[in-house]
C-alpha cells in the first residue's frame, strides 16, 4: 500500500514537472512572438530630465554658394588613377567613365534645380529618442468620396536615400492618374534612416535595425497612424520586418522587394545540396532553380565578389569613411558602383557600368549629393557594424517569425535570391509572392511602375480578405 501510494506521488510529481515544463514552453513561446520595443536615447550626452519636444517641424533642403564652391574646388582638384586596359567595371568604378561623371557634375548638373525637385514633396523633422528624424510625407491630391487614404511607410537602404521613392510616390498617392485605378490610394511617409540623409546620426553606439524600427513606429504613432502598411528593400527590408515583429497589431501588411533569411536550418542546407535535382521536394520553382544553381557560382561566388564593402563597413566603417567624406569623387565612385552591379551584375562587363541604361545622371548625382551635403556617409556605413558586429543569426529578431500578412516582389537582378520556400519559414503569412519580369536592387527608382503595381495588388488582397484581422 505504502509503495503504491509512493508510486502515485512520484507519478503525480512527474506530471507536475511535465505540466510545468509544457506551460513554461507555451508561455515563453507566446512571449517570443513579438520583439520588444527598443526605448533608447541617441542624442548627445546625458538624457535630459525634461520631456522631449514632440513638435513636427516643416523642413526644406537648402543649398548655399559656399557649399557649391567647396564642391567645385574639390572636383577640380580630383586625382584620377588610370584603369587597367579593358577592365570595364570588373575592378570597381572605371575611372575613364568616372571622369565623364565628374565633368557632367561640374558643367551640366544643376544642384539648385535638384533641390527644387527634392522640395516638391512636403518634408518634416521631429525629435524621437534624442535625435532629429527627417521624413517626406505626401498626401493624395484628391480622394474619391467616402474613401480614405491608406498610410504607407516606405524605408530605403544603403547607399540609397529617401529620394529613391520620388518616382513611385505619385503612382501610390494618385494611382488613377497613372492608369492604376483608384481602389487603393496611399498617404506615403518616407523617413531617412537615422544617420542617413537629413536624419540626425545617433551619437551613441548600438543603434541597429530594431532601434530604427522602434523610432519609425513612434513616428507613425506621432503622425496619428495606429494601423499602417510598411514597405522596404535593402535595410528597409530588415527595419520593416522588425517593425512588424514589434507591432504586429499595428502593421496591416508588410511588402518587401528583398527578403533575406539569416537563420539557416538543416532544411535550407539540404535544399542547397539537393534542390537542383529534386526542386519539388523543397518547394522550389523553375525560376528559383535558374537563379540559384549552380549554387557556388550563382550564390556563393556572387556573395563573395559583391560583399567586400559590407565586411569593411561591419568592422571599420570610420576608416574608409574618412576618405569618402573628404572626397566627392571618391564618394561618387563608391556609391555609383553599387548602382551598377546591384542593378544588373552583367553591367560590370561595360566600361560605363551600364549606369545610364536604367538611371539618368541627374538622379544618380542627386542621391550622391544627399550624402555629400549632409556629410552622412560615415554614419550611414556604421549601421552595418551596429547590425552585424555580433554575428549573423545571433540576434533575437532573427529567430522570430513574422505573422503579419506579407507580400514579396522578387526582382530577377537582385544580388541575392530568396525562394518563397525559404522565406515562408520566416514570414509565415505570405499572401503574395511574385517573380518580377525585370529589375534589380533599387526597384523603386528603377522600376517604379512594376513595384507600385505589386504593392497595390498585395494591399488589395489584404484589404479584400481583411487579412490583418486574422493575424
Amino acid at each position: 500500500k505504502f509503495s503504491s501510494s509512493l508510486a502515485d506521488i512520484m507519478l503525480l510529481e512527474v506530471f507536475l514537472v511535465l505540466g510545468t515544463v509544457i506551460i513554461y514552453f507555451l508561455l515563453s513561446r507566446k512571449k517570443e512572438e513579438t520583439l520588444p520595443f527598443r526605448e533608447g536615447w541617441w542624442g548627445k550626452g546625458q538624457k535630459p530630465d525634461t520631456e522631449e519636444d514632440t513638435a513636427i517641424r516643416p523642413f526644406k533642403v537648402e543649398s548655399t554658394e559656399e557649399e557649391l564652391s567647396d564642391l567645385f574646388r574639390r572636383l577640380d582638384q580630383a586625382r584620377f588613377t588610370e584603369p587597367l586596359e579593358n577592365s570595364c567595371f570588373h575592378y570597381g568604378t572605371n575611372s575613364v567613365y568616372l571622369r565623364k561623371v565628374v565633368s557632367y557634375w561640374k558643367n551640366q548638373f544643376n544642384w539648385k534645380k535638384q533641390v527644387e525637385v527634392l522640395n516638391k514633396y512636403p518634408q518634416f523633422k521631429t525629435k524621437i529618442q534624442g535625435i532629429d528624424i527627417h521624413f517626406v510625407h505626401v498626401k493624395p491630391p484628391h480622394l474619391p468620396e467616402g474613401q480614405s487614404a491608406k498610410p504607407l511607410l516606405m524605408v530605403h537602404g544603403w547607399p540609397g536615400s529617401f529620394y529613391e521613392f520620388y518616382k513611385i510616390i505619385p503612382l501610390l498617392t494618385d494611382p488613377a492618374s497613372h492608369g492604376l485605378g483608384d481602389e487603393h490610394i496611399f498617404e506615403v511617409i518616407c523617413p531617412s534612416i537615422p544617420g542617413y540623409g537629413f536624419s540626425e546620426a545617433p551619437h551613441k553606439k548600438g543603434f541597429n535595425s530594431v532601434s530604427a524600427a522602434s523610432v519609425f513606429y513612434e513616428l507613425m504613432l506621432r503622425l496619428g497612424f495606429n494601423e499602417f502598411y510598411a514597405q522596404g528593400g535593402d535595410w528597409g527590408w530588415l527595419i520593416c520586418t522588425n517593425l512588424a515583429q514589434i507591432a504586429p497589431s499595428h502593421v496591416k501588411g508588410l511588402h518587401l522587394n528583398l527578403a533575406s533569411v539569416t537563420n539557416m536550418g538543416f532544411h535550407h542546407l539540404l535544399s542547397i545540396l539537393l534542390g537542383r535535382y529534386l526542386p519539388g521536394l523543397f518547394g522550389f520553382q523553375d525560376e528559383d532553380v535558374r537563379q540559384m544553381f549552380p549554387f557556388w557560382k550563382k550564390v556563393l561566388y556572387r556573395i563573395l565578389s559583391e560583399s567586400g564593402y559590407a565586411h569593411i563597413q561591419a568592422t571599420k566603417p570610420d576608416t574608409v569613411g574618412c576618405g569618402l567624406n573628404d572626397s566627392p569623387v571618391g564618394l561618387a565612385a563608391y556609391i555609383l558602383e553599387k548602382f551598377s552591379t546591384w542593378t544588373d551584375l552583367e553591367f560590370h562587363n561595360l566600361e560605363d557600368g551600364g549606369l545610364e541604361r536604367k538611371f539618368n545622371l541627374d538622379d544618380l548625382l542627386t542621391n550622391v549629393m544627399i550624402y555629400w551635403v549632409s556629410g552622412c556617409i560615415v554614419s550611414s556605413m556604421r549601421f552595418y557594424k551596429e547590425n552585424l558586429q555580433s554575428g549573423i543569426g545571433t540576434q533575437k529578431h532573427e529567430r522570430l517569425t513574422v505573422q503579419v500578412p506579407t507580400g514579396i516582389a522578387s526582382f530577377p537582378n537582385e544580388v541575392m535570391h530568396t525562394p518563397q520556400a525559404w522565406a515562408q519559414k520566416k514570414y509565415t503569412n505570405i499572401v503574395s509572392f511574385h517573380f518580377m519580369p525585370r529589375g534589380g536592387h533599387f526597384a523603386a527608382l528603377e522600376e517604379p511602375e512594376l513595384l507600385a503595381q505589386d504593392i497595390l495588388q498585395f494591399v488589395g488582397k489584404v484589404e479584400k480578405e481583411q487579412l490583418w484581422r486574422k493575424k
